[in-house]
């Protein structure tokens, strides 16, 4: 049997009632958007007012587009580090919102007020704009979004804040038809920001009236020097050893730069130039730098070829499970060739880490339990498609496992491998769009009974017997022709 939980900070399906609109009005609505490469970093802070005592969810919308690009939400009350549990309705697709329940930690009295932080990670929402760009040239890219925060609540100034990561901005979006909202410029720059608004006296907007009559997209079109990579599918398959006390951990990684593609043929005195000179185009991958967990071994890395042997590992030594500690390993990995724009590669990287620093065993229900990390993260890289397959000891029982998020699929299967009688028991799952803030453990408990773990022993003394007698046998085998 499968028991799967969630986390209480991301978001879960439900069908609840409607929201009432006179139950909150928001005093103010500030939303910052910090633009990047494969990632954009979303902070909506909503300071809201109960006009109703007892109320304790506050409702937030998004767009369709937005839902659709929003990989990880998730909501605290200013100053507080501990998320608020959400619930995202099944909404009606025909009008493009939706909505998410909110609970607050305590309920609210009339008039009290509370501020309310939405953090969300968008991918896929950037493009590069020129779609190429030559060895020479620099990178930018282009990003859309809705120029109102949706919320079924009646808002009384709201602003929109878009920082990029440089000022260098080629052209960003002029709203127009705004009478209703200021009579001030609609947008302005400052360095490498730009807002829009502040917009005053916004009726509640989750619906298709205010939609059609004022929603508008805005567009901002921007540099960035860094490359934007993203991973299309990475698999790991994490395999538990009692026998060896030891966790191997393999990913096979398929990296694509998404940035604009190479224009021209490929110059290599022109990158060796750059390269010599430290002014490497922005939209080249000339190497990646991974954080490893400590205590790890046996580090391997290679692609389709054979063995890269130009990485660097700078291993640091186990530390308790308990202890409150950021150590861990840097493995620094350059690929065969750069990666230039619209380029792929493939590689496999493993390594071996002691079983006892990431597994504990519950004396009262005689359960092992393991902690197996969803992926390694790459800094700012989204991995569209992970496949991750934990392969437990052979004979394991009651196996059940823990998400942080909700998987697309889970399912149980059988892995053999050598030496192996019935085969062991392995769960695969299955997620999409992953970022940096998805590199959150999964746990799986198990009870492998002692008959499972004479099983070794005794598949290796039934090999070696067999190998004898078959020794012995072929002895006393003449097989000569002619015999003396």
């Amino acid at each position: 049997m499968l028991l799967r939980r969630c986390a209480v900070s991301l978001l879960s399906f439900t069908l609840l009632a409607p929201t009432r609109a006179d139950s909150f009005e928001n005093t103010a609505v500030v939303r910052t958007i910090e633009l990047g490469g494969s990632l954009v970093h979303v902070t909506t802070t909503f300071a809201a007012k109960a006009l109703e005592a007892g109320s304790k969810v506050y409702t937030v919308a998004l767009g369709d587009v937005e839902k659709q690009r929003t990989s990880w939400l998730e909501a605290k009350v200013k100053g507080q580090s501990k998320p608020l549990p959400v619930l995202d309705r099944v909404a009606d697709s025909t009008n493009g919102i939706r909505l998410v329940d909110i609970t607050l930690p305590q309920t609210l009295g009339l008039n009290a007020t509370v501020n309310i932080v939405l953090e969300t990670i968008q991918t896929h929402a950037t493009y590069p704009w020129p779609e190429r760009a030559s060895q020479q040239e620099d990178q930018a890219l282009k990003y859309e979004t809705d120029l109102f925060v949706l919320s079924p609540y009646h808002t009384a100034i709201q602003r929109t804040k878009i920082r990029s990561p440089s000022p260098s901005i080629h052209s960003y979006t002029t709203p127009k038809k705004l009478e209703d909202f200021t009579l001030d410029t609609p947008v302005t720059k400052s360095g490498a920001t730009v807002t829009y608004g502040p917009y005053n006296g916004i009726a509640a907007s989750a619906n298709e009236e205010f939609i059609s009559k004022h929603q508008q997209p805005v567009v901002i079109h921007y540099n960035y020097e860094y490359p934007v990579a993203e991973v299309p599918k990475l698999k790991r398959s994490a395999e538990i050893s009692h026998w060896g006390a030891n966790l191997n951990i393999q990913d096979e990684i398929h990296l694509r730069n998404a940035g604009p593609a190479l224009k021209g043929h490929f110059s290599r005195l022109e990158h060796q130039t750059q390269a010599f000179y430290k002014r490497s185009a922005a939209h080249v991958i000339p190497g990646i730098t991974l954080h490893l967990p400590p205590g790890i071994r046996n580090t391997y890395y290679y692609d389709l070829i054979g063995n890269v042997s130009t990485s660097r590992l700078r291993a640091v030594p186990s530390v308790p499970k308990n202890a409150q500690t950021n150590q861990y390993s840097v493995l620094e990995l350059k690929p065969r060739y750069p990666i230039m724009g619209g380029w792929n590669y493939s590689f496999t990287l493993g390594w071996d880490a002691p079983l006892a620093d990431s597994a504990s065993w519950d004396k009262t229900t005689g359960k092992y339990i393991v902690r197996v990390p969803v992926f390694t993260s790459i800094p700012a890289t989204v991995v569209n498609e992970a496949e991750i397959t934990i392969i437990l000891p052979e004979g394991a029982t009651n196996v059940e496992f823990a998400t942080p998020f909700p998987p697309v699929s889970s399912s149980m299967l059988t892995h053999t491998t050598y030496l192996d009688t019935i085969g062991r028991p392995a769960i695969v799952l299955h997620f999409k769009d992953l970022t940096e803030r998805h590199a959150l453990p999964i746990f799986v408990s198990y009870v492998v009974p002692l008959s499972a773990h004479l099983k070794k022993p005794m598949a290796v003394a039934m090999a070696f017997f067999s190998v004898f007698a078959f020794a012995l046998v072929t002895r006393r085998i003449d097989l000569r022709i002619h015999k003396k």
